[in-house]
C-alpha cells in the first residue's frame, strides 16, 4: 500500500470516528458517566488503553478507580501467556453481580485475546451479561461500537480478521505527565514458534514519519520530557514503507525535537539490530543508553526451534559490538524457560549466557503453550515442576547479577528524570536514570519533570535509593 493511500484511509476513518463521538456526546450530555479500564499485558496494551480512555473523555466520560461506581467497565486483554487469560475470565465472571445491581452498566472486553478463534463466542455464551467485544484491529471504532452496545439487547461483537491501514489522530489520555508512550509501528512478521502476536496483532505496519514526529512535537509542547517508542519489533521500523527511512533515521530526527530530553524504545529483535542503529544510539545525546534485547534462550538448538533467526554466537557478537561502541550501555532481556524439548544442558547454556552478558535485569517466563502456534502442537512439552525449578534458578542468577551491578552505583552521582511520587510511599519521589535504573529519593514535588543530579546511597536488585546532590533551585 502506498503512503498516500494510507493517509486517505486514515483521514476517512478519523472523520467517521468524530461523527460517532458527536453522536455519543449528544446521548450522554451532562449524565456524569464514569468508566474503569483494566489493562493486561505489554506497553502496547497500556498505550491502547490510553487511547480508549482518550475517546471516552472526548465523549464526556470521567475516570474512576472504583469499579462499583463505573457505568462502563472495559477489559483490555493480553493472550501472550495463559495466566493473563485465566485472570480475565475470573475477573469478568465476578462482574455478574455488578450487572444485576446496575442493568445499565456496560461491560466490554477488547484486545489481543479477542482475536483468537472462538474466544468471543466462548465469552458470549459463558458471560451473556457482557455487552461489547472487539479486537485489536478496530480499536478506533470503539465509539461506534459503544453506541451500538447501548442500543442493543445482545452482545455486540466486531472482530476484524485483517489489520487494515494505520489510523491516525486517535486521542489518548496519557497516564503520565512526564513520559509518554508513542507507537511507531504495529504487528510482527517474525513468527517465533511460541508467539501468538503475529496472529492477533497482524503484519508489520509502520506509521509515517511525519505523523510520528508531529505527535512528539505536540507532546513536547505539552511539557513531556521523555518518549518511549513502541512496537513489537521497533528496529524493523520503515522496512514496509516505500522509501529508505529506517529506525535509526527516525531516532536522529526525534533527537532534534526541542523539549524532549530523553528517547527510549522497545522492543528490539537481535536480527534487526544494525550497525547504523548502534552508532545512532552512541551519537544521539537524547537516546538513552539502555537496550532491551530479548535473547529468549541460550541454546542454539532451542533458538532454532523457536525460529528466532540468530545463534547464541550472533547474539554474543552483537552484545560485544554494542558494549564496544557504548561502554556505559545497560542491557536487559526476555528469557523463556521450559520451551518444548529443552534439556537440562540447554537450560545450562541459557544460564551461561546470562553470566556472560551480565544483564542489568531480565523478564523471565515459564513457557506457556499458545493455541495456534507451532510450539503448542509439540509432543515434548516440559513438566511444570521442571519448568518452575529452572525459572527459580534463572531468577536467582539474574537477581544476583542485577544487585551486583546496582551496588556499583553507590556513591556515584547520576542524572535522574523525576517522574512523580512513588506508588509505595507518598513521601518519596521516583524516577529513572539514563540507563533505566529506577531511583527512589526524598525531595520536593517541584522536582517532578526535571532531571536532577542524585547521589546513590543504597541499592537493591530492582531499584536504587539516593539523595539530591544539587540544590533544587539550581535545576
Amino acid at each position: 500500500m502506498s503512503n498516500r493511500r494510507k493517509d486517505s484511509v486514515s483521514s476517512l476513518e478519523r472523520l467517521e470516528q468524530i461523527q460517532y463521538i458527536d453522536n455519543l456526546k449528544n446521548r450522554i450530555f451532562k449524565k456524569g458517566l464514569k468508566y474503569h479500564i483494566v489493562t493486561y499485558g505489554c506497553q502496547m496494551n497500556v498505550h491502547d488503553s490510553e487511547k480508549l480512555a482518550g475517546m471516552l473523555h472526548e465523549i464526556g466520560y470521567t475516570q474512576t478507580d472504583d469499579q462499583r461506581q463505573a457505568d462502563l467497565i472495559l477489559f483490555n486483554t493480553c493472550c501472550v501467556r495463559e495466566n493473563a487469560e485465566l485472570r480475565v475470565y475470573g475477573n469478568v465472571g465476578a462482574l455478574k453481580s455488578f450487572k444485576q445491581a446496575n442493568p445499565n452498566l456496560i461491560i466490554g472486553i477488547c484486545g489481543c485475546m479477542m482475536q483468537q478463534n472462538d474466544v468471543s463466542e466462548y465469552i458470549k455464551s459463558t458471560f451473556p451479561f457482557v455487552d461489547l467485544i472487539f479486537g485489536t484491529h478496530n480499536l478506533h471504532r470503539f465509539p461506534l461500537l459503544l453506541l451500538q452496545a447501548m442500543d442493543s439487547n445482545q452482545t455486540v461483537i466486531e472482530i476484524l480478521d485483517t489489520e487494515g491501514a494505520v489510523v491516525e489522530h486517535v486521542p489518548a489520555k496519557r497516564a503520565k505527565e512526564v513520559s509518554a508512550w508513542v507507537t511507531i509501528m504495529y504487528g510482527c512478521n517474525n513468527f517465533c514458534s511460541y508467539c501468538i502476536v503475529p496472529y492477533v496483532r497482524g503484519r508489520e505496519r509502520s506509521r509515517l514519519k511525519d505523523d510520528i514526529l508531529s505527535e512528539i512535537h505536540e507532546l513536547a509542547g505539552r511539557g513531556y520530557k521523555e518518549v518511549t517508542l513502541l512496537g513489537q519489533n521497533v528496529n524493523s521500523y520503515g522496512k514496509d514503507l516505500n522509501h529508505k527511512y529506517l529506525f535509526h533515521n527516525l531516532l536522529r530526527d526525534i533527537n532534534e525535537i526541542n523539549g524532549i530530553q530523553r528517547i527510549r524504545f522497545m522492543t528490539s529483535h537481535p536480527k534487526d539490530l544494525s550497525d547504523e542503529l548502534i552508532q545512532t544510539m552512541a551519537e544521539c545525546d537524547k537516546v538513552c543508553k539502555h537496550l532491551h534485547l530479548p535473547i529468549q534462550a541460550g541454546s542454539n538448538r532451542i533458538l532454532h526451534s523457536m525460529n528466532r533467526k540468530y545463534t547464541r554466537e550472533d547474539y554474543s557478537g552483537l552484545v560485544g559490538k554494542v558494549k564496544a561502541v557504548i561502554p556505559e550501555i545497560a542491557l536487559t532481556t526476555d528469557i523463556i524457560v521450559g520451551f518444548p524439548g529443552e534439556t537440562e544442558n540447554d537450560f545450562l547454556e541459557t544460564l551461561e549466557i546470562v553470566e556472560q552478558v551480565r544483564y542489568d535485569s531480565a523478564f523471565t517466563f515459564l513457557y506457556s503453550p499458545r493455541k495456534g502456534t507451532p510450539a503448542e502442537k509439540r509432543k515434548d512439552q516440559i513438566p511444570q515442576d521442571a519448568k518452575k525449578d529452572r525459572l527459580l534458578r534463572l531468577n536467582d542468577a539474574v537477581n544476583r547479577i542485577s544487585l551486583e551491578k546496582n551496588l556499583a552505583y553507590i556513591g556515584r552521582n547520576v542524572e535522574v528524570l523525576v517522574e512523580g511520587v512513588s506508588k509505595n510511599r507518598t513521601d518519596v519521589l521516583t524516577g529513572r536514570t539514563d540507563t533505566n535504573k529506577t531511583v527512589n529519593l526524598k525531595g520536593d514535588s517541584d522536582l517532578i519533570g526535571k532531571i536532577a543530579t542524585v547521589e546513590i546511597t543504597n541499592a537493591h536488585s530492582w531499584s536504587l535509593e539516593g539523595r539530591v546532590a544539587v540544590p533544587a533551585d539550581l535545576l
